[in-house]
């Protein structure tokens, strides 16, 4: 994917708050899309602050609290009591567990 062209934000705002056409100011620019406009105009937006800034799920969150966990002789995994209470799970819950690129995924299973 190419990179992301660099826009005057201040000079765009200032064009649609003006209310030049979409068509005018996609010129203006050398946009190509009306998605590639939209775009640059929400980031100029959120740097403004005039629009809330978005956060995104990935990447930057860390999880809540990482224990470690244990295999046992037999093979069991052993989760802390501490970390099965915060998570909510009773006795008796079932899960799917898979391998994944990552490590390994837990899912409580259907119910």
């Amino acid at each position: 994917m190419p990179a992301k062209k660099k826009v005057d934000g201040a000079k765009l705002i200032k064009m649609v708050e003006s209310g030049k056409h979409q068509q005018e100011i996609m010129k203006e620019f050398k946009f190509n899309t009306a998605a590639q406009f939209k775009a640059h105009l929400l980031d100029a937006l959120m740097k403004a602050g005039k629009a809330p800034e978005i956060k995104s799920g990935r990447g930057k969150a860390k999880a809540k609290s990482a224990k470690e966990v244990l295999v046992s002789k037999r093979g069991s995994v052993v989760i802390p009591k501490s970390m099965i209470d915060e998570m909510g799970f009773v006795e008796g819950n079932t899960f799917t567990v898979r391998k994944t690129k990552s490590g390994i995924s837990l899912k409580a299973a259907g119910k």
